[in-house]
């Protein structure tokens, strides 16, 4: 059978500076996206441990940059949602500037996996942040999650909307559809991974 995960993870350390970041392995794949859109969740089902990495209800949980462990190889790296904050300026300004800095000449980083949520248009922070990722021009895939929620409708409008507010090509570069609950999207997410910090 199909090994669906990334059966050996575990959390490392949370970090603000990239120069804080650990250096056992020179890989990592950062997870990015607004506030709420599951990059938390879907860490977990990779890993096949629902209390891996802490997930909320309420938008902005993740406030720093958390380092994960995976198969003694690389990192994966939970970033804090974008969009949500509770001390407006002063926040939009501290995600900046650990951002920037992340990104800023980071030879580790094989993989951005770009969240968006499945269920509404990208936003104008997404538009934002992916100008600002495109812009690094690291390897990115951009991930739609939370798909089980959506009808065949909705899911029609993806593409449509990918192509519209971002103006990403879907058809060139085809977006990866997943969800927690759904094992085979799952899997395609974990060989992205793998795939990017093999050939990285």
């Amino acid at each position: 059978m199909e090994n669906y995960y990334l059966t050996k993870a575990k959390f490392i350390k949370s970090i603000v500076d990239v120069k804080e970041a650990p250096g056992e392995y020179n890989s990592s794949v950062l997870f990015v996206g607004k506030s709420n859109v599951g990059k938390s969740s879907l860490i977990n089902a990779l890993t096949n441990n629902k209390n891996l990495a802490h997930t909320s209800s309420k938008p902005g949980h993740t406030r720093l940059l958390n380092y994960y462990s995976v198969e003694d190889k690389f990192y994966l790296v939970d970033c804090p949602g974008y969009g949500f904050s509770s001390k407006k300026d002063v926040d939009y300004e501290f995600y900046g500037k650990m951002i920037e800095s992340f990104f800023d000449n980071n030879k580790s980083l094989k993989l951005v996996v770009f969240l968006l949520d499945s269920r509404h248009e990208p936003t104008d922070d997404d538009f934002d942040f992916y100008k600002f990722l495109i812009s690094y021009k690291y390897r990115f895939v951009i991930c739609m999650t939370k798909c089980d929620k959506l009808n065949m409708s909705m899911r029609s409008k993806i593409y449509k909307n990918l192509k519209s507010k971002l103006d990403f090509d879907p058809n060139k570069f085809a977006p990866l559809l997943v969800s927690i609950n759904d094992k085979n999207s799952i899997l395609k997410l974990k060989n992205t991974v793998l795939n990017a910090v093999m050939e990285g």
